[in-house]
């Protein structure tokens, strides 16, 4: 028996293809394969929040009508009569996903919500039931498909959903602004506070310019600058939410620097002195070491001569190996029992 290609809420989708031939779709949320290009039907818009999304469909017959951003604008809804959406890792990611897409969508719209059970999707009977009908019509490798129709559409102002704490670290008052489904979106986690203490400690490296791979809300970029006034930053990252984050956390600090979408070097041509990541080891649910396999292999193109990749990873995860294939010179210059600070050169 031929094995799927598509994951199993796509393929729990197939199951009900016929019901998409003649419908005006956008599909959106937490697209995890290529379904959304070869789906039927007599309109397909796809609307990416994550960028290495977007760049697998950029050579598919539906590139021209796929984005990525936020969320998308008024005009990208024109023509459209159904919603397919994926459910995402996070339910504050999806409840703010949700909220803007079905803001939009037109009155009667069919929405189809689709996500694996261990993902929590059960819980978007009780999120949207005070606002239209909503049932599961159907239960398959272990996802839930739900199709819901609003009895108005519901209310969304982006403001509404930012969250903003305050961070003390060497007399520095420092402002962090994020949005639903951001890594370190209500405090700053362990292992980006030890791979900034490691920074501290090891302050003669960070100079010239510097690369933030996976920036989050933008923590790390924002604490060294404030830190070290003479340097110049890049950050990146692959969630259109972790973008707008770091952009507004270094607006609140008066900071000014690069912000742009690349999944870890898609995007990126310059070299640098330092190149510094907390990178994420999950892809969705699941373990995943894709990107920082490439973050690791592919540093050295982009580090000047002498220069360094600072990284903070999990003890158990089997980074030392992949850093010592790669480089000349590997470090741990912290650690506790939970994380690892890595600082290699070449």
């Amino acid at each position: 028996m031929a094995t799927s290609v598509f994951t199993p809420a796509s393929q729990v989708l197939e199951r009900h293809q016929s019901f998409f031939d003649d419908k005006n779709i956008l599909i959106a949320g937490d697209i995890q394969d290529n379904y959304p290009a070869v789906i039927s039907a007599n309109i397909v818009k796809i609307h990416c929040s994550q960028y290495h999304t977007f760049l697998s469909f950029k050579n598919s017959k539906r590139a021209n009508s796929t984005i990525f951003s936020l969320y998308p604008d008024t005009s990208f809804y024109t023509d459209i009569n159904t919603l397919i959406y994926y459910w995402p890792k996070t339910k504050s990611e999806a409840q703010f996903q949700l909220s803007y897409l079905l803001n939009n969508m037109p009155k009667d719209s069919d929405i189809f919500i689709i996500g694996e059970n261990r993902s929590g999707v059960k819980s978007v009977e009780g999120l949207l039931s005070d606002f239209g009908s909503i049932q599961k019509i159907d239960s398959a490798r272990r996802c839930g498909l739900y199709h819901f129709r609003a009895d108005s559409r519901l209310a969304f102002e982006v403001k509404d959903w930012w969250l903003s704490y305050h961070l003390t670290i060497e007399k520095q008052d420092i402002e962090i602004k994020s949005l639903p489904g951001v890594f370190s979106q209500k405090a700053l986690d362990a292992g980006s506070e030890l791979l900034l203490n490691a920074l501290m400690d090891h302050s003669d490296i960070i100079k010239g310019n510097i690369l933030d791979v996976g920036c989050g809300s933008g923590i790390l970029s924002t604490v060294i600058s404030k830190l070290n006034q003479d340097i110049s930053l890049t950050l990146t990252d692959v969630s259109s939410a972790a973008l707008e984050s770091s952009k507004a956390t270094l607006a609140a600090n008066n900071i000014v620097a690069s912000v742009i979408a690349s999944d870890v070097f898609s995007d990126i041509s310059d070299k640098y002195h330092l190149i510094i990541s907390n990178p994420p080891f999950h892809d969705g649910k699941e373990t995943s070491y894709t990107a920082v396999n490439k973050l690791i292999k592919e540093a050295k193109k982009h580090l000047k001569l002498n220069g360094y990749l600072c990284i903070v990873a999990n003890s158990f995860l089997p980074y030392q190996s992949i850093l010592d294939e790669t480089f000349k010179s590997v470090e741990i210059i912290a650690q506790t029992t939970k994380f690892k600070v890595y600082l290699a050169s070449h």
